[in-house]
């Protein structure tokens, strides 16, 4: 075991918690059986909200430390780097844990008002999604990041699935096929690295790349792209981004919310992978496949954008909203700037929590929507109308503001769950768009900025011009179509009740659009632990040093003392 530093050892265990947690508790939710249901909710509820804090104190300490030793090594095995399996914590791998923890949390507190009903081992799924999340962010090796790659792709089969019913079966078959071809992809990739390299630590891969000779770079490269070609069909990237909106617009409402942060998981790899072994640095496979990042990223994020605009379904224009992000995120990655990185990692932080809250809002809204199966007839008094029978009733003004049934406007009260779901709407709309004054468009803002600061060398001067353009009618388009979308909700004719809101679905939303509010509020903080977050990524010696630098602990033997009864190694 190797511990955070020489006096961290409860520190080191930290790492161990986002994938042990969720694991113990999907095991004890089985033992229970499935009658249990709200012995499984508690337990999920303890669970999330333990991630959460595991998260936060990680991210807290990355953080509080100086550039070099912001990381974290853990050898679960306690076995030598490269041969045993390595946890590694590091600013991006602590942000990915905290966005998977909170949307995580506040999926399941949504699902408690009647999702988890709809079917059994919801609650398991879900923890075994959370643990193949937080295992993907940690791990620092290629073949536990497709252990934990296969363990969040068949929980989400199941999640996908929640609930029965023939539209969630297609997506699902489309969903499962084009995931099970991204896997086959990895695998051959994995094993063309292996081959070349003769290992699969990331680390101990990008310190030998260099040394890989001449005629093995063909395979490297062909290694290199397969392995691309997987991550990228997982952040649904153009072409390989068909199945998406289609599956999350059929999922359930808290496993499509769930849903944006798994998709960020292929942005990840990426990010992680293209930095670490591909930097400027890297001789002759120096920034390999950089243009095809930077314009596969433009090509998705013009087509979510298109997509947005022509779509009528709220859920889908939310999906197709998750295909923009991602879009931006791989393309901001391949022009090696860190600076526009910063700004992408504070886009994604953005764009997930807000993505995550309008899925839930999907359900919300369409609730509010619905007629009522049978309402009250208007009362006739005499044979006459009601207006015209009451003679008491005050005359309107002329000047009076009226509704489509010649209703004043004014003074009529507004019930708490329409103000809510408008206020909560019109911030996501906000955030989504990247309007002032929320956290999207301190992004775009920051993006932006880094765009036209881009030193010449760095990409090409038509992709930064092309990627400005789309930032802007990505936000424009976005505007019009979720204002189209309100304005069906919120401003249609149709005579409707008040919609009955729960706490537990009311608070989920409040919760991740007040971190986007958050995130604006502390903007500065958000943008300078970003910041170092990028340039961390973009100088990858401090991460390979720091998993290569891991040592086993000495066992009693070899320390030549036993351990004390209860005590601590």
């Amino acid at each position: 075991m190797s511990g955070l530093d020489s006096s961290g050892w409860s520190m080191a265990q930290v790492i161990l918690l986002p994938v042990l947690l969720p694991l113990a508790a999907a095991g004890l939710m089985v033992g229970l059986g499935v009658q249990r249901r709200r012995a499984h909710a508690a337990l999920g509820l303890l669970s999330c909200t333990a991630m959460v804090v595991a998260a936060v104190t990680l991210l807290l300490w990355v953080d509080g430390q100086h550039a070099p030793r912001a990381f974290g090594v853990y050898l679960p095995g306690n076995w030598p780097v490269p041969f045993g399996i390595v946890l590694a914590v590091d600013r991006l791998a602590a942000l990915m844990l905290l966005l998977s923890a909170v949307t995580g949390l506040c999926s399941l507190l949504f699902s408690l008002s009647r999702w988890h009903r709809a079917g059994t081992h919801f609650h398991p799924l879900l923890q075994l999604q959370l643990m193949g999340l937080n295992g993907a962010f940690l791990t620092a090796d290629l073949f536990n990041l497709f252990v934990f790659f296969e363990v969040l792709l068949a929980a989400s089969y199941g999640l996908l699935l929640h609930g029965g019913g023939g539209n969630r079966v297609r997506a699902g078959l489309h969903y499962i096929a084009i995931n099970l071809f991204a896997s086959l992809l990895f695998l051959v990739g994995v094993s063309l690295l292996y081959g070349v390299t003769g290992t699969l630590n990331m680390a101990d891969m990008a310190a030998k790349l260099a040394a890989v000779p001449d005629s093995d770079r063909g395979l490297l490269h062909a290694g290199a792209a397969l392995l691309a070609v997987a991550f990228l069909a997982k952040a649904a990237i153009w072409p390989m981004n068909f199945w998406l909106p289609p599956a999350y617009a059929a999922a359930s409402t808290p496993v499509a919310a769930l849903f944006a942060v798994m998709t960020k998981v292929g942005v990840y790899a990426v990010l992680r992978l293209w930095t670490l072994c591909f930097p400027a640095t890297a001789g002759d496979s120096a920034l390999f496949g950089s243009e095809a990042l930077v314009w596969g990223g433009l090509v998705t994020l013009g087509f979510g954008t298109i997509g947005m605009l022509a779509s009528h379904s709220f859920a889908r224009v939310v999906s197709f909203s998750i295909i923009a992000s991602s879009g931006t995120l791989v393309a901001a990655t391949g022009f090696d700037d860190p600076a526009l990185t910063a700004g992408a990692l504070f886009y994604l932080a953005s764009a997930t929590l807000a993505g995550a809250a309008m899925f839930l809002l999907v359900e919300l809204l369409d609730r509010a929507r619905r007629l009522e199966a049978d309402p009250p007839s208007m009362p006739v008094v005499d044979g006459r109308l009601p207006g015209f029978a009451e003679p008491d009733a005050e005359p309107v003004p002329a000047d009076a503001n009226l509704d489509d049934l010649a209703v004043p406007l004014i003074g009529r009260a507004i019930p708490a769950a329409v103000t809510f779901l408008g206020l909560a709407f019109l911030v996501g709309t906000l955030v989504l768009a990247g309007l002032p004054p929320l956290s999207g468009f301190v992004a775009k803002l920051a993006m932006l900025s880094a765009v036209l600061a881009m030193p010449a060398q760095i990409g090409t001067a038509s992709a930064g011009v092309v990627l400005f353009a789309l930032q802007i009618l990505s936000g424009l388009f976005a505007v019009i179509a979720l204002s189209r979308v309100g304005l069906r909700v919120f401003w249609s004719p149709e005579q409707r009740g008040a919609p009955e809101l729960r706490v537990a679905e009311s608070l989920p939303v409040a919760a991740l659009l007040g971190l986007c509010v958050v995130l604006v509020i502390g903007g500065e903080s958000g943008l300078r632990y970003m910041r170092a977050t990028a340039a961390s990524l973009h100088d990858p010696q401090g991460y390979i040093g720091a998993v290569m630098a891991a040592r086993p602990v000495p066992t009693p033997t070899e320390r030549g003392t036993l351990p004390r009864f209860g005590g601590s190694r």
